[in-house]
């Protein structure tokens, strides 16, 4: 393995200090990595490159990182330590030349309700204390601006532990900025009725329209008619005052049903606690459907959605109060910030001016403050967690990122170049995972990860500088010089989506008609509308299937066969051929080793120390009874089918006596997306975040849709993985389906029938459509920002 050694090396006069420039790595073993040995310079730009799947994030993020920090962790005591999450030391042999890292990735910033851009970058803290000390007419401590903190007043008596008892009066006030309406979520929940039952009905008739509540046999249905609250022959629309207070609203109370004892409660809590406590993602879709349809959320109207009580919002700072502030742009706000002169507060502005400084130059200048954290992209949190490190005046430090420039316009990825550039110059270390071409060049060194995905992968191809991976026989230096061309002839359209005077967010009433029938993409750069106008205008019906930027949830218990619904033919087909029950064939249910609980390793807490997970001993790790195991389909036990590959399980149940017609449709949905090489029983834990993107994707093929909305599917995924995607897309729209993908990768724009293009900047400078036509119009015009660089990338 080459040694990458940093120019400037101290001589034999140097100091021994200066010789420490090098990060080493040897024997890294942490999930599909090969026993990897690489040495990383430091005070240098280093790019990751490799398919999706390879092993960059294992070598990046699992052990450099994780290790860097673990050792940050043990410094403190253990009481602290108690309070921060336990790290385990990763599978490496040697990890030297460590410094402190900080890591920026993509996971999307928590979707709190009360979380805000505000909120996350600490900028609203330093706005509660300016209004506090200049605001007019003054209100109260910089709690008073918070619509996080309610208003709490208390008076009675406290008995003081001291010397002799005794008890004093006391009182306790604090003035706090929440709307007490909507307990500062700037919207209020409201369950439509109409979506439960049909009050033309009675409960005998079948009255309820609520997913899986039938009235002949399901317990909860019998409850109700049998409760004695409400009588179960009488329509609901027939119903007394009382009785349908206690049938929404009745407190729990116990109630015998065919002599069982069971809990009654209203019909709204009871919805609030089965559907609306529980995470839409992992709902089946038709229940995720009926929850859309039964709760809608509409704005405040105490607050006006601005979250504040109404004495928050009546101080003022120059006619501007906390809530204007908050729901201007960033950029609008920065202004209005620097026109504020008053030498009492005058550091705080220093600080407020140079973070609000930082949104703008990193690109994010057309977010407002109030805008929730959790409808933030991939790409613009990752951002958004830059900004607390641009002006650091820490040097040495390692930082890591990963994909930088996702959800960036080609426009905007050469002024995240520059801020990584910066870091770097300033004395740092910079890692990044990256597929970008773009980011790739600037690189001072490159290691390149694979040669596959999963197991096929985890060893270090390359080690160099960006030109000689051009020359080195990689999939990624093959790749790294390719340009789609523009396809000789385009689709015509069955049809046209009208949207008329869209108004979502920042556009500006646009009037347009997205083809139907054909490849359609819509582009802009970053904060343009385009996820607005389509996530906006596009009715989420029983027709469309949206894949939308949200991750996919799963515990360690979780993996693509229960994910995707493949487990559930499986365990039809093994309990049939052995005539048996399915649950037995379920690592979550019957059929779970009572060692493990169905989790294959035993884990041991060891409280401020990194747990221990150890392989059970009873199942080895198998995850089910020996007595499951004797049971056989096709000649393999459910444990050695979870073990297999999606490739070898596609030919497994897709022929001879193991013939699966419904598993084997999964699997080939799998296949199709690039992900082969997956295992069936591999913890979703342990995938990496292409490889998410492309099971979610994989997962909504299988839903009955005409018109597919795509959000950035190019997500993590190398060079070598965007051809295959296309070629998933081409086959979607010849089968008659509509795709519609929201998109800045210019080979998807390249390869597109038609082209929508918004901007022609972000925020309140965008919002608009500046060109529609097929991707040749669009280069021959040149005529916006995305015209100029797909002509480039083209080689027109």
């Amino acid at each position: 393995m080459s040694s990458a050694k940093r120019p400037g090396t101290p001589g034999p006069g140097s100091h021994v200090a200066d010789s420490h420039d090098l990060i080493r790595v040897h024997g890294a073993r942490e999930n599909n990595l090969k026993d990897v040995s690489v040495d990383i310079p430091k005070r240098r730009l280093t790019v990751f490159t490799g398919v999706s799947g390879s092993g960059k994030s294992s070598l990046v993020f699992n052990t450099i990182a994780a290790e860097s920090q673990r050792l940050i962790n043990e410094t403190y005591s253990a009481f602290v330590q108690g309070f921060m999450p336990t790290l385990a030391r990763p599978e490496v042999d040697v990890l030297d030349g460590l410094t402190t890292a900080i890591i920026v990735d993509q996971q999307r910033m928590g979707a709190d309700p009360r979380s805000t851009v505000g909120t996350a970058t600490d900028v609203n803290a330093m706005l509660r204390i300016l209004f506090s000390r200049l605001g007019e007419p003054r209100i109260g401590p910089p709690s008073a601006y918070s619509f996080n903190t309610a208003s709490v007043r208390a008076s009675g008596a406290i008995t003081v532990e001291r010397g002799n008892k005794k008890a004093v009066r006391a009182t306790f006030e604090r003035t706090g900025g929440m709307c007490t309406h909507c307990e500062g979520r700037g919207t209020v929940s409201d369950i439509d009725l109409t979506q439960l039952y049909d009050d033309s009905k009675s409960l005998a008739e079948g009255a309820f329209t609520i997913p899986g509540w039938k009235s002949d046999s399901q317990w909860t249905v019998q409850v109700y008619a049998q409760s004695g609250f409400v009588d179960p022959d009488k329509p609901i629309r027939e119903y007394t005052e009382k009785e349908l207070r206690d049938f929404l609203y009745g407190e729990p109370v116990k109630v015998k049903v065919n002599g069982v004892n069971l809990t009654y409660e209203g019909l709204i809590p009871k919805i609030q606690k089965s559907f609306l406590s529980k995470d839409k993602e992992a709902m089946q879709p038709h229940i995720r459907a009926f929850v859309e349809r039964a709760v809608t959320f509409t704005t405040c109207p105490e607050c006006e959605g601005t979250r504040l009580s109404e004495g928050a919002r009546s101080s003022k700072i120059k006619k501007i109060s906390i809530a204007d502030a908050c729901a201007m742009e960033i950029r609008d706000l920065a202004e209005w910030v620097r026109d504020l002169t008053e030498p009492s507060v005058a550091p705080l502005l220093t600080a407020l001016r140079d973070t609000l400084d930082s949104f703008v130059e990193i690109g994010l200048g057309y977010l407002s403050l109030d805008r929730p954290a959790g409808t933030l992209s991939g790409g613009e949190a990752q951002r958004v967690k830059m900004i607390r490190h641009l002006g650091s005046s820490l040097t040495d430090t390692t930082y890591v990122f990963d994909e930088p420039t996702v959800g960036l316009h080609p426009h905007d990825i050469q002024r995240m170049n520059d801020l990584l550039l910066r870091l770097r110059d300033k004395g740092n270390t910079v890692l990044v995972v990256e597929h970008k071409p773009e980011a790739i060049a600037i690189a001072d060194h490159v290691v390149d990860l694979g040669p596959g995905a999963g197991t096929a992968g985890g060893t270090v191809c390359f080690e160099g500088t960006v030109e000689e991976l051009r020359a080195a026989d990689t999939v990624t230096g093959r790749h790294l010089d390719d340009r789609a061309v523009l396809k000789e002839s385009v689709r015509k359209p069955a049809g046209a989506l009208e949207i008329r005077d869209a108004r979502t967010h920042n556009l500006q009433g646009v009037d347009v008609d997205v083809p139907l029938g054909v490849l359609c993409v819509v582009t802009g750069v970053a904060g343009s509308g385009k996820s607005s106008l389509i996530h906006g205008s596009v009715p989420a019906g029983a027709d469309v299937v949206s894949v939308d930027q949200s991750p996919i949830k799963g515990s360690r218990r979780s993996n693509p066969a229960t994910y995707t619904g493949l487990l559930d033919p499986i365990r039809k087909a093994f309990a049939k051929a052995n005539g048996v029950k399915p649950a037995l064939f379920s690592a979550n249910s019957e059929g779970a080793c009572p060692t493990c609980n169905g989790a294959g390793v035993i884990y041991t807490d060891l409280a401020m120390m990194a747990g221990v997970a150890t392989p059970c001993e009873d199942c080895e790790g198998k995850r089910f009874q020996p007595a499951v195991l004797e049971y056989r389909f096709g000649g393999r036990d459910i444990s050695e089918v979870l073990a297999m590959s999606v490739d070898q399980a596609e030919e497994f149940f897709g022929a001879g006596e193991a013939r699966t017609p419904a598993a084997h449709k999964i699997l080939q949905r799998l296949s199709d997306v690039g992900l082969g090489y997956l295992t069936l029983g591999q913890p979703l834990t342990t995938l990496s975040g292409g490889e998410r993107q492309r099971l979610k994707l994989a997962t909504h093929m299988g839903e009955k849709g005409g018109v597919y909305v795509l959000d950035e599917p190019t997500t993590g995924l190398h060079l070598a993985d965007v051809e295959q995607l296309l070629g998933l897309l081409d086959r979607l729209v010849d089968a008659g389906k509509s795709v519609i993908v929201i998109e800045h990768h210019q080979a998807v724009m390249a390869h597109a029938d038609w082209i929508i293009d918004l901007g022609p900047g972000a925020g309140h400078d965008g919002g608009r459509v500046v060109f529609e036509g097929t991707p040749g119009d669009l280069v021959a015009d040149r005529s916006t920002l995305t015209g100029e660089h797909l002509a480039a990338y083209v080689g027109a």
